[in-house]
């Protein structure tokens, strides 16, 4: 266990957030120049939407694995599913703003009265709910990664994880309603 982090975990929450969701905000402004990164041909920008939503799938499943995990008092393979979500989280978000620096947001191309009524109403309560489980996900990482297993119940850590894992739930999921409505659907 890392004192020294342990001490320091609002601190630390709040600058990972503030990384995350400046290069986010970043990417989806146009602030990251598309020269800071290597070109990839179209095929495989075009196979990274496809692919992120197998893995926001991938990640519901380790992240409702690892709540049952929990409840069931398996400490070791709910720390495992967790780990897994906070990976495929990070695999998601490094091949999203990959995506988005090189080719921008992808527009809507459904009737203008469900984007206007439907899609993006609900595009916005998703990144809503996105920004706000990146500090929550942060913070009960942290504090999984500072405390012994023994003190994590006496820390935020069980109330925040919930909180997290059902934000988390929740994000995913609307981001592949999303990924239907843009690819699928439309």
């Amino acid at each position: 266990m890392d004192l020294q982090a342990r001490y320091r975990v609002p601190a630390l929450t709040g600058l990972l957030t503030v990384v995350s969701l400046a290069l986010v905000f970043g990417a989806v402004l146009g602030a990251i120049p598309r020269s800071a990164l290597p070109a990839a041909p179209a095929s495989v920008l075009g196979a990274i939407p496809h692919a992120n939503a197998v893995v926001s799938a991938l990640a519901i499943g380790t992240i409702v694995g690892g709540v049952r995990a929990i409840r069931r008092g398996n400490v070791s393979r709910h720390r495992k599913l967790m780990l897994s979500s906070f990976g495929l989280f990070a695999l998601f978000l490094v091949l999203y703003l990959y995506r988005i620096t090189l080719e921008g947001p992808t527009d809507f191309t459904g009737p203008s009265v469900v984007e206007t009524y439907f899609y993006l109403p609900f595009l916005a309560v998703h990144i809503l709910l996105a920004i706000i489980a990146i500090p929550a996900v942060y913070y009960v990482l942290l504090l999984a990664y500072t405390y012994p297993v023994s003190e994590l119940p006496s820390t935020n850590h069980p109330r925040a994880g919930k909180l997290a894992a059902g934000l988390w739930l929740i994000s995913f999921s609307m981001g592949i309603a999303v990924y239907a409505m843009l690819y699928l659907i439309w």
